[in-house]
Order: C-alpha cells, then structure tokens, then sequence
C-alpha cells in the first residue's frame, strides 16, 4: 500500500502555505514538481550553469546530470540510453518526427490517426496529407469514446506505414491495449507512435513490453520540468532522415532535437528517477532490474489512484445533470475526468474554486474527440485529474465541491 504521507512529504508544494487548503485537481494540465527534481534544478542553475561536456569541473559536471538523466530514465523504461531525447514539449517533438516521415515517406503511403487523442498526436501527422499521404482515421464509438482494436485491423494495409494513438486520451481516460495495437500494426509493416502524455504520471511504462517504436510523455506532467521526453527505438530511428544538424546524424539522441536542448531542466529530469527510486526504497520494492524497480512503483500509483478513482466515478454515475466520458469502472482508466453538463466546464470550474478545488474546463486541445462524442463544444468539459500524491481528503473535498455546484 503506498504511504500517502511519505509521498507528499516529497513535494513542496504540500508545504506551501499559499496551497493550504486547496485541493489540486487539474493535475492532467501539470503536477507539481517533486522536490529531487527542484533541488537539482535549483544546484545547476546555482552550480553549473555553463557550457557542459567541457574540460573543467562545473561543465564536465553539468555534463554528467545531462547524461544521468538520459541514462535512468532509458533504464526505467526498459530501452536503451541512445533511444532517450528531450525536446521543449510533446507537441514540438511530435511535429519535428512528422518533419520526419513527411521525408521518409511515398506519396500513397498512409499513416493511421484517431480522433481520441489530444491535438499534438494526430494534427502534425495529418498535415502530412499536403504531399499526398493518405490519412486513415481510427474512429472512437460515440456513445463510450472507446478505440476498437478490430476496427483498426480494418484500417491496415501495406501501405500503412504508421499508427499513431494515445495510451489513454486526456479526456476519454481509457487505457488503450498498446501491446495488442503494436503486434497488429507490426504484422501489417507499419511502426507504432504513442502519446503517453496522459499515461506516464501515473507510472512511467515498460516501453520495450509495450512494442511501441515511439512513446511519448511529458516531464513536466510527471513530477519534473517543463520538457517533453521521446523515446525512438534505434531500427526506426536510424531509418528516418536526420532532423538536426548534419554533424549529429550519427547520434541517435540528437537526430531529432534541431535546437540546443535545456540543459539545465534536462539534468533535472534525474530528479523524477531519484524520486521514483525513493519511493521503491521506502516501500521495499527491491528489483532486479531498474525495469522492474519501475514496474512496482507503478503498481503502487495504480493501486492507490484506482482507490480514490472508483468513489468518484460512482458519485458522477448517479448525477443525471452531467455526462461521464470515458470508462465507468477505475481499473479501465486514468483518474482524469471529463465531465459534460448544461454549463461550459470553465463556469463549473471556477465555482469549484470557491471551494478550494483547482481544476480546468474548455476542450483541453482534445477537440476532436469531443465532437466525435457529440459534446457541445460552446460548453466543453469540466475535467478533474489527480495523480498518486492525492491524497482520501482531497477527494472528499472534490465531492463535496461537486455535489454543491452540480
């Protein structure tokens, strides 16, 4: 069971007397950071802000963070350190790799799209349409927002060259079978991309089980900075046409950031490892390997979010004044929920505020699907989202905020 006091206790925030009192519930937006992570970012900025990978001390230090970073969380994540890069978010990291195939690609060819994701995993690929690659949509069902497999097995040919999918969409929530996507796609020749912006702070995933050539997430909706993180597997990686500049075409991890990289939130990045071995040490998790170290910390942030998830779920269910998107049942999804009623989200949300509940409303870049549901779009969605650090009274001043303005 996770220790709920010793996690907060590793965020600052919880200690901030300007926070007291407000429970934070648009965690899908950003989490807080932890404090591993402020600490190193606060050390570089203080310590080692120069140039790194130089021939003196601060650099070659500064170097190092850079290189820890890359190397934990590659090892957390069951890759290889090369197949780790960073880039300023998900969405700039996505439209460069779309720069990518747009080379690499024929016209005819054809790449799979969704309308369950957010915007940044299905809009840079579909501009890809203007030099003639066909655009096949994977279609959610209108009434549950799910993805059925099958109806992408009907979608893949040999000309598919890529599947593009969310490991859970920020405001449907479902857990998408991304192992099953990627053997279906890798038997048809087609390479798999997964938005894991959604999926990752509720435990980073086992990439190299999940048979994903691309996942990504963003650090700083996982306890760290504001960095997007990419992981490329190296047959793909190596395959497409180089991004950056002409010199680092033979390094996996640069082939794709075409600016200098922040090097200070990059060794940040750390921080989420050293937090994430932490939680393992305090708990007892003893792993074999960083993989399975990670594996039982994300078990630990299920087991509790899927506690707090469930209550929540099963108020809403009873209210007739607002829709649940997404699944019914916590197991089959993130602890981020859409909800669609009479009033625009944003109205709902600011009177939760009057109750010391900080959460969100409008379209959160997901306006796809939301139409695809037959949400109105002048409305929106009031979503709330939390993460393991959540603690049973938070969630009960979330109902009470709830049962006062639904």
């Amino acid at each position: 069971m996770l220790d709920i006091e010793f996690v907060r206790s590793q965020f600052p925030a919880f200690g901030e007397p300007s926070l007291q009192g407000e429970a934070f519930f648009e965690n899908a937006g950003g989490s807080y950071a932890c404090g591993q992570v402020i600490n190193r970012l606060n050390r570089f900025y203080r310590e080692r802000k120069v140039q790194p990978y130089g021939p003196y001390m601060a650099s070659e230090l500064a170097g190092a963070e850079m290189d820890d970073a890359r190397v934990r969380l590659a090892d957390l994540m069951g890759v290889d350190t090369d197949e780790v890069s960073f880039g300023p978010s998900t969405t700039q990291n996505t439209y460069v790799l779309a720069q990518a195939f747009r080379q690499w690609m024929k016209t005819g060819d054809a790449i799979v799209v969704t309308n369950q994701d957010h915007e940044a995993n299905t809009g840079p690929w579909r501009r890809l349409a203007e030099d003639g690659i066909e655009i096949r949509e994977w279609c959610v069902d209108p009434e549950t927002g799910h993805l059925n497999p099958t109806d992408l097995a009907n979608l893949l040919d040999d000309k598919v060259r890529l599947v593009c999918l969310p490991h859970c969409s920020n405001v449907v929530a479902e857990i998408n079978p991304i192992a099953h996507v990627s053997s279906l796609a890798h038997a048809a020749g087609a390479f798999v991309c997964v938005d894991g912006v959604s999926y990752a702070p509720h435990g980073l995933p086992n990439v190299a089980a999940l048979g994903a050539d691309i996942y990504l997430f963003s650090a700083y909706k996982t306890y760290g900075p504001h960095q997007g993180v990419m992981v490329i597997r190296r047959n793909l990686g190596m395959m497409l046409p180089n991004q950056a500049h002409y010199f680092n075409a033979e390094t996996l991890y640069k082939r794709f950031t075409p600016a200098g990289p922040d090097h200070a939130q990059i060794a940040a990045c750390a921080g989420v490892a050293d937090y994430i071995d932490e939680l393992a040490d305090h708990h007892g998790v003893v792993g074999k390997t960083a993989v399975s170290t990670g594996e039982a910390v994300h078990n630990l942030m299920r087991g509790h979010e899927t506690s707090l998830l469930q209550p929540v779920l099963d108020f809403l269910k009873s209210r007739n004044s607002v829709r649940l998107i997404g699944p019914e049942q916590a197991k089959d999804r993130a602890p981020t929920i859409a909800l669609a009623a009479n009033v625009p989200g944003e109205v709902l949300a600011a009177k939760l505020a009057g109750h010391g509940v900080m959460a969100g409303g409008g379209d959160f870049y997901a306006v796809r699907a939301l139409e695809a549901q037959g949400v109105d779009m002048s409305k929106g969605v009031l979503r709330v989202s939390f993460v393991h650090y959540t603690s049973k009274s938070e969630i009960d001043q979330l109902l009470e905020g709830l049962e006062a303005v639904l």
